[in-house]
Parts: structure tokens; sequence; C-alpha cells
């Protein structure tokens, strides 16, 4: 049977006029043939490339998928046909079966890599046409290693212990994570170690020496879980593959060193902010993980309820005065400075900010990075870009009087400021001002508002179920059980999707008092914390409790989690 061209396939497809057609193949001609007829179709905007590919699959009798669905792959065949070769011929293999394997491609009159395949996996090839960026994605996101890979890796090293004696060779840590087939064990193994965490969605990695055994943890939604334990004897070999990639001194074991490592993981660009102290067992290392690539969360992701939401947005839009976001580290409070700038920030506002470290790049903010080596610190910083005609300020911490000085009087000169406190809740933000040795009336004419906020597990969509719970433990964070929007408390009781914790992501819960006459007259008077916030509760203000409890009654968290970040409202 004779093949049908590709530009009759693409005008009966009512893809591009018979005019189109022509008027490439003239230009294909005159080019002697150099390039493809589709691809000057595509280039001249005639057709699209999905146009092409399926036109493509018509003509040579193979299935054209646009998007191929990751619950379909054959893991097993990854693991023969390495990730390299796969993204230079764009080829994905899928499943097989009877002795055949189904591949896809985007070129399917390429043969010689589908030949190799057959070769590689000793199977005969049946072909699936599919974009290039399914099959980049679906390598990028399928080649990730399982959640078992570092044990997997270890227990390979284990079984060639006799082996130990080989010389590690240190490689270059720019290339692609994902491309670690042929490296050294121990490369190997922090390679699959951190492409496991980036997998599980982890915030850092730790490395902890003991006596007698390796820990590897990864935090994951603010809690340490165990996921990997070496035997002792790689302690030593981990670690300094880690100082290497950080560029930090191996030789250096009695003192504390920092350093960054910059990575790709597949299309991915991951900042790594690497901590190593000494312990009496060893050096212990924490690894920070930052993905540039994820995606910036707004205003109105942040987790605020209604009325607080709303309250938030029109101070940040006031034209004056400091607003602090207070909490723990880790809980989420540079984040929400981000969330606010970016929602106020324009042409018309000059808004600069001095941070430790600068963690997101806002497009049109002036940013600076805190260098104490050579004397560039918060205060420091903050006294400069006053001098830039700022509208708006952002400080990442107030760590001193001096900061918080310089702060207070940016406000009470037309600036809004923008700056976090380490305090439990929002009236200890008053209270630690003052004990720097900030005056009270300053505070009160400065401050305009403190947000303290926590970050809880939101429960797992896909293994959500509802939990029968007691009247008692309802009312024991709040919630009256006619207060439940569905009738039901949810939980998670685990699935993979989770990794067996039944949390799935993070929300944040709020708490916002407002510097209205009472807490101004409160201040002047150094009246401590707890009254404080007694009084804005009595005037109307929800607690951390209060709020986390709401998110309960909406089904987004569960009782143990509020109180678990709450507890100290009821110490």
């Amino acid at each position: 049977m004779t093949r049908r061209l590709i530009g009759e396939i693409l005008v009966a497809n009512e893809a591009c006029t018979q005019a189109q057609v022509d008027e490439c193949v003239e230009l294909w001609s005159a080019e002697g043939n150099s390039r493809r007829l589709g691809e000057i179709m595509v280039e001249r905007g005639y057709i699209t490339e999905d146009d092409l590919l399926e036109a493509l699959s018509l003509q040579i009798g193979v299935p054209f998928v646009r998007e191929i669905q990751e619950d379909i792959i054959d893991k097993d065949l990854l693991t023969k046909v390495p990730i390299a070769f796969a993204k230079k011929h764009r080829v994905m293999p899928l499943y097989s079966d009877d002795g055949n394997v189904t591949v896809a491609v985007s070129d399917p009159t390429n043969m010689q890599p589908l030949d190799d395949i057959a070769l590689l996996l000793h199977k005969e090839v049946e072909v699936m046409v599919s974009r290039p960026a399914s099959i980049i994605e679906a390598i990028n996101s399928c080649y990730h290693q399982s959640e078992r890979a570092a044990q997997q890796v270890v227990d390979t090293m284990q079984e060639k212990e006799e082996e130990r004696g080989e010389v590690y060779t240190i490689e270059d840590a720019t290339e692609d994570l994902l491309e670690i087939s042929d490296k050294a064990p121990i490369i190997k193994l922090v390679n699959v170690i951190i492409l496991q965490a980036l997998k599980e969605r982890a915030s850092d990695i730790h490395f902890d020496a003991y006596e007698k055994e390796l820990l590897v943890r990864f935090r994951i939604d603010g809690v340490l879980y165990k996921r990997l334990s070496p035997p002792k004897h790689y302690h030593a070999a981990m670690v300094s593959r880690v100082k290497i990639m950080a560029k930090l001194n191996i030789a250096e074991k009695r003192l504390p060193q920092d350093g960054k490592i910059a990575i790709r993981v597949a299309n991915r660009e991951v900042d790594i902010r690497v901590s190593v102290i000494p312990t009496i067992f060893g050096e212990r290392v924490v690894l920070r993980l930052l993905d540039r690539s994820t995606v910036f969360i707004s205003l109105e992701s942040l987790g605020m309820i209604d009325d607080t939401y709303e309250r938030f947005k029109k101070l940040i839009c006031l034209s004056h005065g400091i607003v602090l976001v207070t909490g723990p580290t880790g809980s989420g409070k540079t984040t929400t400075l981000y969330a606010a700038l970016s929602r106020i920030n324009s042409e018309e506002v000059n808004v600069i900010t001095v941070e430790d470290p600068v963690e997101y790049q806002l497009r049109g903010v002036a940013q600076i990075q805190v260098k104490p080596k050579i004397n560039l610190t918060f205060a420091n910083g903050l006294r400069s870009i006053l001098r830039q005609d700022p509208d708006v300020v952002m400080v990442g911490e107030i760590r001193d009087y001096e900061t918080a000085e310089i702060a207070t009087h940016a406000s009470l000169t037309g600036h809004l400021v923008f700056s976090t406190l380490h305090t439990n809740d929002s009236a200890g933000a008053i209270t630690r001002l003052i004990d720097m040795g900030v005056e009270p009336y300053l505070v009160s004419s400065s401050v305009i508002a403190i947000a303290a906020q926590r970050l809880v597990r939101t429960i797992c969509p896909h293994c959500k179920t509802p939990l029968e719970v007691d009247e008692a433990q309802l009312r024991g964070i709040g919630l009256d059980p006619d207060q439940l929007i569905d009738g039901h408390v949810w939980h998670g009781p685990g699935c993979n999707k989770c990794f067996g914790s039944g949390y799935l992501g993070r929300t944040a819960i709020f708490e916002l008092l407002l510097m209205d006459g009472e807490a101004r007259r409160l201040t002047l008077e150094r009246v401590d914390s707890g009254t404080i916030k007694e009084r804005a509760v009595e005037r109307g203000m929800r607690s951390l409790r209060a709020d986390g409890a709401r998110k309960v009654a909406r089904g987004e968290t569960t009782i143990d989690e509020v109180v678990r970040v709450t507890q100290e409202d009821i110490l």
C-alpha cells in the first residue's frame, strides 16, 4: 500500500489549506530538501506540533498520545534504559507484554534509537507517537528514584564490602542529578538521598551521627521522618561528599561550616544551604532545600479566612506604620511578607528589602542580602535604604534595638515597614520590642498590626475519610458539633501519595492583633502580653487555636495537628 503524503493528511484533517502545503513544498524544494516539510509548516505557523505528530501517526499507522500518564509506565524498564539516552533521542519506554515493549517517541521516522532499545531490552519495539515536551516531562518525573532507592544503594554497597578500599572520585555537581547510574557509590548514595527528599517534598535533610549508627531524616511538612540508616563507617565519606559539593574545607572537622550548593534536577533548579557542625560522634550535616521553581504563594493562598484576609489586605495598603509577623522558625513568616509585598508591588511604589537570606526573587523589588562579615547588617542595610526614597521597606527580622529603633523611626516618617519577630503570639511582639529598649510610646504610635502564625499540615485528599470523635475533643479546641460544616471531623489514614502520613501540604493559621486605642493604652502602661492578648480576644480577636479550630471544622486539618502547633495556648 502506498504511504499517504504528510501534506495530504494535514489537508484532510483540516489542519491547513492546500495552498499552504504548496507554498511550503516550494520552500522545501528550494532548500534542497534539507529539512522536513512538517518542520517548515510548523515554523511558519500553518500547523501546530500536535497537528504534525497526529499526521505522522496516521501516516505510519501508530497511535498518537498528547500526554503520557505516569501510571501506565513500568518503572522496571527505566533501570535498563539510561536517562541520558532517553533524553537525547526523546524516547520513553512505557510498558511491555508478550515479548514486546511499547515506546513513546517524538520522531517515529528515526529508527536507530528504537533498534538500540530492542537490543537493550531484548524485545520487539512497538511505537507510540507523543509530543517532545510530554516525553521529557515523563522522563524527568519517572526517572526519579523510588522511595527505596537510597536503601537499595546502601544494600548494593554492603554487598561489595570487600571492595571498600577503592578510592571514591569526586565529580562536578553541576550536571543533572538524575544522571547517576555511572557514579561512584558514595556520590550515587548522596545524589539519591537528595532526589528522594525532593520527591517527598522535604524542606530539610538531616545526617545525624550517633555512637553506633548514622541516621538520615527528612523534614516533610514540618515533621522529621527517619528515611535511612546507612552503616556508620559511610559517615565520613558522605560528609566529605557534601562538603565537596558545597565547596567547604573537607580537612576541617573541628569547627562549624556553612555553604551552598546549586544543583539541577531534570528541569528544576534547586539551591541547597549546607550547615556542618562538629559533635562528639562526628560531624552533623543539615541541608535546607530551596526549589527555585516552586510556585510563588499569593496572598489569597496563604490560608487566611474571610475577615482576617480582608483586614490584612487593608493593612498592607496603608501609607505608613509597622506590620509585624511573628512565630517560631519555619512558621512561614517570610512567605507571608513576600505575598504581601507581591500584592502591593507596582511601578508606582518603590519597594526595598533587606533579608538574610533572599529566598524569593521579586520582580521590580530591590532586595539586599545581609552580609555580617562586611558589616552589612539589618540595621546598616535599613539605614542605607532609607536614603533610597522607599515607599515600602521589608526587614527580614528585627533582632536588636538598633534595627527596631530605625524601623520605628522609618514608620513615623511616612514609610510602610514589614518585618518579623520570634515570639509565640501576637501580643508578645509588643513586650519584646519594649524589652529591646524601644520606648512604649514609640511602639504604640508606630506598630499598626501584628500577625502571629503557625503552619498546620493539611489532610491528604487522596485518603481523606471521616473520623468519629467525642464532643469533649471538639470542645477542647473550642468547637461545637454544630459548627462542623459537613457534620464530620476528617483525617487521613495514610496512602502512597502522602507516604503513609495522612497529610499532604500545609496551610497557615493566623492571629491578627490590631493596634487600636485599647491596645495602645495597654502598651503605654507596659502591661504584660497575656493581658494584652486577653483584652484583644474579648474585643473579637481570633486566637491561633480558634483559627485552627475553624480549619478543623472546614475539613482542612485535624484536631491533633491544631493541638500540636498551638500547645502554648494551654500551658
